[in-house]
């Protein structure tokens, strides 16, 4: 689809072209295109995350993942004609996958969110009244600030909230419910190598723990808590999680010994389980609490970092020896990276300088 402005940007390609802007829509085709040679476990998007070698992974997801992801989410939270979701998450990011197709298959309306508005909380507000959204995302250390800086009365029209991609304090949820007492929150979970999230979590209970749990699987997905020999644990007993199910992706693309180490044949039903090196621990009502990581990787405002990268292009300055980098939250709340090295003193422009080059800006280190 073009406009008229836009067709020469496409060259000649071999493909049909519609211009939206003299589109002789009588004569156009009723039906969609012939897609005989797509099958649900054809791949529907790569998208990167971090890795610990150095090495960036490209997790491979299938079309049958993602469409049980969306249809479950419909399922489950039912967006209208009356809806407006608020697209806000940048797209090397899988949740923006469900900020996209989620409003577009079922008939609402898709905002878009100016670039790098996700990060102003009273630009957030005001297209939020603005564009009368009813249904976005956060992630948690986000809705704190939004829930903190921004005029929230202009957002009582929200009808549902979504929190992922790091935990959820029981602290954000009550003032979330005191600052928007009409709207609800959900907390769910899921890492990229499993179609966005997997399980979820209902936040608006009497009941607000402390550690807002991640819930229960969605739709045709399973969890388990396992032990070292892969054998389930004791409820209340902490253990890492396993995935199982259509959510699963494929693996990685190009990495056939990093998808046999994270993917495994699933030894209670068919299919293959996904390691996620999360640790946490099934409650008495079935539900999952969410306990922190087993190895050095990290999340900073939801972004998937592992430590390991940031150390091993830090080592590649000529001036260092030996690198490490951490996770601190000297300030409750305020999470950042902070580097340590040894060897020749080295300017810290330079170092970043050097970080950014091969970095996004969110895994170089502010001090």
């Amino acid at each position: 689809l073009v406009q008229t402005a836009t067709r020469g940007l496409l060259g000649n390609i071999a493909v049909p072209v519609v211009d939206l802007d003299h589109a002789d829509w009588q004569h156009l085709p009723s039906s969609n295109p012939s897609v005989a040679a797509l099958t649900p476990q054809h791949s529907a998007y790569v998208i990167y995350t971090s890795g610990s070698t150095g090495q960036p992974k490209g997790v491979i997801n299938e079309h049958r993942a993602v469409v049980n992801r969306l249809l479950w989410m419909q399922e489950k939270y039912g967006l209208g004609a009356d809806d407006s979701v608020l697209q806000k998450t940048p797209f090397s990011f899988d949740v923006s996958v469900w900020e996209f197709f989620w409003p577009l298959f079922t008939g609402a309306r898709l905002v878009m969110a100016r670039p790098g508005g996700h990060k102003d909380p009273q630009y957030l507000c005001d297209i939020i009244e603005a564009e009368q959204v009813t249904t976005l995302h956060f992630v948690p250390s986000m809705l704190d600030v939004f829930l903190a800086h921004g005029d929230v009365s202009q957002a009582a029209g929200l009808v549902r909230v979504m929190c992922s991609g790091e935990a959820l304090p029981g602290s954000v949820v009550r003032r979330f419910k005191q600052q928007l007492p009409g709207s609800q929150l959900f907390n769910l979970y899921g890492p990229t190598e499993a179609a966005v999230d997997v399980t979820a979590w209902d936040c608006s209970g009497a009941q607000t723990p402390d550690n807002t749990p991640i819930g229960k699987a969605i739709a045709n997905t399973r969890m388990y808590v396992l032990d070292a020999h892969l054998q389930p644990v004791p409820l209340g007993v902490s253990g890492e999680l396993y995935i199982g199910g259509v959510q699963v992706a494929r693996g990685y693309l190009n990495r056939p010994e990093l998808t046999a180490e994270r993917f495994l044949k699933d030894p209670f039903s068919e299919g293959r389980l996904y390691r996620t090196g999360d640790v946490g621990r099934f409650l008495a009502d079935g539900n999952i609490e969410y306990l922190g990581r087993n190895d050095d990787q990290v999340k900073i405002r939801g972004l998937r970092i592992e430590l390991g990268e940031i150390q091993a292009r830090l080592g590649e300055f000529p001036q260092i020896l030996e690198a490490t980098v951490l996770a601190r939250e000297d300030v409750p709340g305020d999470k950042r990276l902070v580097a340590y090295y040894t060897g020749v003193p080295a300017a810290t422009d330079e170092l970043r300088a050097h970080l950014l080059e091969q970095l996004p800006e969110f895994m170089v280190p502010q001090v």
